[in-house]
């Protein structure tokens, strides 16, 4: 089976810009596949670039084993753009069968297909069918989903999402998750960007991460964690660590980096640095630990590191 996707040396500059620098990245048919990378780091270029929209400077781009050039290929590919639009004051049923049409979906079975996507997402109730309302009336959450449903309407082979979980509740982002799986158990493709580094950890088979428009990591998670374990450590605090322990957690010759959370950390040993020191110092310094462990990096953490070693401020994780 040939790859969902294949960039091969992509670059794209604008203005003396290069915002993707040799650019090379394969996701495999079947596959839930991250895209992640900071602010400006061409993300969204790269999206633009295999949709199409915008022609790659150098390089080639396969889509569905065939250049994305190649007409009717892209009508294959479903796509959620991060900036969302719909008509406010058309009808959901209309904007939706409107969308369908667009890719070819014969209207009767674009309104079967419809109402089954509505119910799925709990847009059709007891108290009401929102599909007969206009857009305006939904709420942001709704209107997410409504985008969503009409990015899946002919049924795509390839589904990329831009920052699909930006504004969801818990409750819609599981609805979200579930049906991205669901793609997945059907042999459909998934990319997406995120700045939610846990639902690129439990969602993606495979991550790619891009900081100043160059791959600075690509693999499946499982080996990306792998590869970066024993050198971090988790730590639960029974109360609120004291100063003094705060003080030993940022001793850069035994921590490199620490991600706390209240009464929560996870640190990466700092090169040469030993875990059971660290244990020790943290007890003379007062610490009332529940949880010591040596942990797999999680994905955050990996992001931090590998960022931050190509000299991109991590900030806030984001897009163009």
């Amino acid at each position: 089976m040939p790859a969902a996707l294949e960039l091969t040396h992509v670059t794209k500059r604008f203005d003396g810009h290069v915002a993707v620098r040799d650019l090379s990245l394969t996701v495999p048919a079947g596959a839930v596949y991250g895209l992640l990378g900071p602010n400006g780091a061409g993300k969204t270029t790269t999206i633009r670039m295999l949709l199409n929209v915008i022609e790659p400077d150098e390089g080639e781009i396969r889509v569905l084993g065939t250049s994305n050039s190649t007409p009717g290929v892209i009508d294959r590919v479903g796509y959620l753009p991060e900036e969302r639009g719909l008509y406010k004051k058309m009808q959901v049923r209309r904007v939706l069968r409107f969308l369908a049409e667009l890719k070819g979906v014969p209207g009767k079975q674009a309104d079967k297909r419809i109402d089954e996507w509505l119910d799925r997402f709990g847009l059709i109730t007891p108290e009401r069918d929102w599909g007969d309302a206009k857009v305006d009336e939904l709420s942001r959450g709704m209107q997410q989903k409504v985008q969503f449903i009409g990015t899946l309407l002919h049924d795509p082979e390839l589904v990329l999402l831009d920052e699909p979980f930006s504004g969801l509740d818990p409750i819609n982002a599981q609805a979200l998750k579930d049906t991205v799986l669901d793609l997945r158990a059907r042999g459909r493709t998934v990319i997406f960007s995120t700045h939610l580094m846990d639902n690129a950890e439990r969602l993606c088979d495979s991550v790619c991460i891009i900081a100043k428009g160059q791959k600075v990591l690509d693999g499946e998670v499982t080996a990306v964690r792998d590869a970066h374990s024993g050198r971090s450590v988790a730590l639960g605090f029974l109360v609120h660590p004291p100063q003094a322990v705060v003080e030993v957690l940022r001793d850069r010759a035994l921590v490199l980096r620490s991600d706390d959370s209240n009464r929560s950390a996870e640190v990466e040993l700092a090169p040469g640095a030993d875990a059971q020191e660290l244990l020790r110092r943290l007890i003379e310094a007062g610490a009332k630990l529940e949880r010591f462990e040596l942990i797999r990096s999680s994905l955050h953490q990996i992001f931090l590191e590998t960022v931050g070693a190509n000299g991109v401020e991590p900030g806030v994780i984001g897009d163009e």
